[in-house]
Parts: structure tokens; C-alpha cells; sequence
């Protein structure tokens, strides 16, 4: 491991990072303005207490408490890997909890997010995380909705005023002064009885509503 990961790792050194990187959200935040598109899709559920999986690309990361309008918290599946930490210190200072995920003989615990799920709470997954493929779905969130039997919602961010970095999902930094904007879809139903070999349709048709709110968001930027 090299001082730098070593540096990037230590404890006090990420709190200190997550600190700054809060920083220079609200700031973003602040200085910025943001349309809403289909919130009332949402808001339904939300009025009458009703959960609902809310996905998004990972690179989108950044501003997505700001898409939120209730205090409930959301509950974000996060990895135990490095960067999952960091976003766990970075999400504390909004109003995000994350989900550290467990793995026993190479397969992931998804006890937390059934449970949370039987007692109304919001989950959020990015279904392209958290290693890739980049802004493709993976079959997790939809066997997760099927047996949950909780819709699932896409939502898509862009801003006037960005850049990338260069890593495999290609995080979105938002600068300051941007336009922003973010983009409901209509609830995804998975039913019940839903067979092993019709999964992949549903990871391309929710794949399809992630895309297409994410290019109306960069629409309304413009």
C-alpha cells in the first residue's frame, strides 16, 4: 500500500477530507439553483408513508441529499471499501445514512435492507456500485424489489456547471454558480412472481429510466 492510500485511509485524516468536502457542497448548494421535475411522484409516497427504492447512477453522488424533501432519512446501500467509509462521513453531515454492506462466503447480507424496508424506510442504491460497471444495472435491486415488493424509483441530476473525475464511474463534481436540476420516473413495479431468466429486462428497462431522467435533467440545464 503506498503513504498516499495509507494517508487516505487514516481515520482522522477522512474526517478531516469529509469536513472540507461538506464544505464545498453546501457551497455548491447555496450558490447554485435547482428545478424539480415529477416531484409529485415522490411526494406521494412520501405524504401517505410509503417506502420506495430510489436509484441513481453512483457518479451522481454529490448533491443527491438535495433531491430529498422529507426528514426521513435515506438509506444508502454503501460498500465497506474506502470510499464507501468516506461517503459515510461525508452522508452524516446531510440527511443520509449509509448501509455498510457485508459479505459471508462472497455473498452480500441483505438483511438491513429488508428490514428497513418492512418498517417503511427509504433505501437508496446506485445499481452501477459500487465498482461498475459504469451505468449499468446490476440484477441486486431488482431481486431486492421483488421480494420486498417495493417500487422502485430512478432519478437523474445534472448541472450547467461541471467536471468528471477520472475514475471507473466517472464522479460528477458540481462547481459553484451551476444550474441544476433533478428528474423523477414513475414508480418501476416488480412483480412478485417475476422468473430468474425475465431479471435482465427489468435491469434494462430501469437502466432506460435512470438514462432518460438523467438527459431531461441536463435538458433543463441548458
Amino acid at each position: 500500500m503506498t503513504i498516499r492510500k495509507k494517508l487516505v485511509r487514516n481515520f482522522f485524516i477522512q474526517n478531516f477530507l469529509g469536513l472540507l468536502a461538506t464544505l464545498y457542497i453546501y457551497i455548491t448548494r447555496i450558490t447554485s439553483s435547482i428545478k424539480f421535475a415529477n416531484q409529485s411522484i415522490p411526494e406521494r409516497y412520501w405524504k401517505n408513508n410509503e417506502p420506495f427504492i430510489l436509484a441513481f447512477w453512483h457518479s451522481q453522488l454529490m448533491m443527491i441529499a438535495f433531491s430529498w424533501k422529507i426528514k426521513t432519512r435515506i438509506n444508502i446501500l454503501a460498500s465497506n471499501h474506502s470510499d464507501g467509509r468516506f461517503g459515510a462521513i461525508i452522508g452524516k453531515y446531510f440527511n443520509l445514512n449509509n448501509i455498510p454492506t457485508s459479505k459471508k462466503n462472497n455473498n452480500i447480507s441483505l438483511r438491513p435492507i429488508f428490514k428497513l424496508l418492512k418498517n417503511k424506510k427509504y433505501i437508496g442504491i446506485t445499481p452501477d456500485g459500487p465498482r461498475g460497471p459504469k451505468e449499468k444495472v446490476s440484477e441486486g435491486i431488482i431481486k431486492i424489489a421483488k421480494v420486498s415488493k417495493t417500487p422502485i424509483i430512478a432519478l437523474g441530476f445534472a448541472s450547467s456547471r461541471n467536471f468528471k473525475l477520472k475514475s471507473w464511474d466517472s464522479f460528477l463534481i458540481s462547481l459553484p454558480f451551476s444550474k441544476c436540476s433533478f428528474v423523477w420516473s414513475d414508480p418501476l413495479e416488480v412483480p412478485a412472481d417475476l422468473k430468474d431468466d425475465q431479471v435482465y429486462s427489468y435491469q434494462k428497462l430501469l437502466e432506460d429510466k435512470i438514462n432518460k431522467c438523467v438527459q431531461k435533467a441536463e435538458a433543463n440545464c441548458q
